[in-house]
């Protein structure tokens, strides 16, 4: 058999190719396209929402701008930019002051280069002492059931009034990782905590990078619940009374 609307297949059924190969021998055309155009200039975006005690503190909340052109990028990542900018919206519409500084950041060139996120650290490697963490979300938009964090075995213990709040929405766990972001990880290496949502990603990995990842894959009741993750984290690290270990 020979299919060659490769993303239609797996648009449809994440198995197809397991199930056809069961069958017997498969013959698939795969049409590859991509190419590779000399460097141009790209930005990072970003927007502070001021402390109101520490504003020198600061608190990332991010995702990645850019996407695999073969589709719209709504998984990888435009969920992502979009949970991080809910968080000082969300904030701001309850009328809540973090103490420290929440910086939105949409990093430019994860996909290929990690542009963004090495030139973040360089254009932040003189202050890196007021980075008090990093969060970023880059896996989808299915439903949180926890928190990731990467640094200190020690930063659980300061995880736990947040996971107590997140509770009743199913997201109270939490699990230690080596890296928990591909942009945030040059931050990551150089001690500063980090941290993401724990995602249910069943789905996620059907999509990703493919020409099926459109809007319509995104449920909108799990992108609210996603936000408001995200904005309980950074506000609850924002305004921690004591420093994280590092």
């Amino acid at each position: 058999m020979i299919y060659t609307a490769f993303d239609r297949l797996f648009q449809s059924n994440g198995f197809v190719i397991a199930y056809l190969a069961r069958q017997g021998r498969t013959s698939i055309r795969l049409v590859l396209t991509p190419k590779t155009f000399p460097d141009a200039v790209n930005h990072n975006v970003i927007a502070d929402l001021k402390g109101s005690e520490k504003p020198d503190e600061i608190v990332i909340v991010s995702g990645h701008l850019d996407s695999w052109d073969l589709g719209t990028g709504a998984l990888d990542d435009a969920t992502g930019v979009a949970v991080a900018m809910q968080v000082p919206y969300l904030l701001n519409k309850l009328d809540i002051k973090p103490k420290r500084t929440i910086r939105v950041i949409a990093y430019a060139n994860e996909e290929n280069g990690l542009r963004g996120g090495t030139g973040y650290l360089e254009a932040e490697r003189n202050n890196l002492a007021n980075h008090f963490a990093a969060i970023e979300s880059d896996l989808g938009a299915s439903h949180p059931i926890g928190i990731l964090f990467a640094g200190k075995s020690e930063l659980a213990r300061y995880l736990d009034p947040i996971s107590q709040i997140l509770r009743s929405q199913g997201a109270a766990m939490t699990r230690q990782e080596g890296g928990v972001g591909a942009d945030i990880g040059p931050l990551t290496q150089q001690g500063v905590p980090s941290f993401a949502p724990w995602f249910n990603t069943q789905t996620y990995f059907n999509y990703h990078h493919t020409a099926a990842d459109t809007l319509d894959k995104v449920d909108p009741r799990e992108l609210k619940e996603l936000g408001a993750l995200m904005a309980v984290l950074a506000y609850g690290l924002a305004n921690l009374e004591e420093p994280l270990p590092r």
